[in-house]
């Protein structure tokens, strides 16, 4: 499974702002709501739920908040970078500004331990998130995020035929 089977520009922000975890989840429930058409309580409140049971903010300045949502046909990425790094309780105690946010068809199988593992793999790894913070825009972002799934081959037969 690649990144981009769930994500797509739109769902990219560059230089979000947020001051807690707390106000990220809302603002990252608010944006998703208003693509996917949902209720923004219902996908904040699940998103809640998931970090009570533990945090979400899996070490290296990256979090990966996910739910289950009713309703939901398909799964859905979104990714932010924060403007500047929040506390997130993660599990190696530092701050937070790469957000992968998961939403997950309430009926998902066990697909959806493929989905969090393929998001995790990227941006767990140190030269992606270190490419994902040099960023210079949200299309590079998604470019970044996206292009991840290319084997290096066919990404350097890519960028000779562009030559």
């Amino acid at each position: 499974m690649d990144l981009a089977d769930f994500i797509d520009p739109s769902r990219v922000i560059f230089g979000a702002r947020a001051s807690n975890k707390e106000q990220l989840l809302r603002d990252l429930a608010s944006r998703a709501a208003a693509q996917l058409n949902l209720d923004a309580q219902t996908i904040c409140a699940a998103l809640q739920a998931r970090e009570e049971l533990g945090s979400t903010g899996l070490g290296e300045g990256f979090a990966l908040p996910h739910a289950r949502i009713a309703g939901l046909d398909a799964f859905f990425g979104m990714f932010a970078r924060l403007n500047r790094p929040i506390h997130f309780d993660s599990i190696d105690g530092k701050p937070v500004d790469l957000v992968f946010l998961l939403l997950i068809p309430a009926n998902a199988g066990g697909e959806h331990l493929a989905a969090l593992a393929a998001v995790s793999r990227h941006l767990r790894d140190k030269e992606c998130a270190a490419r994902l913070r040099k960023a210079a825009s949200a299309a590079a972002l998604c470019s970044l995020l996206c292009d991840r799934a290319i084997p290096e081959a066919a990404r350097l037969e890519q960028n000779q035929k562009k030559v």
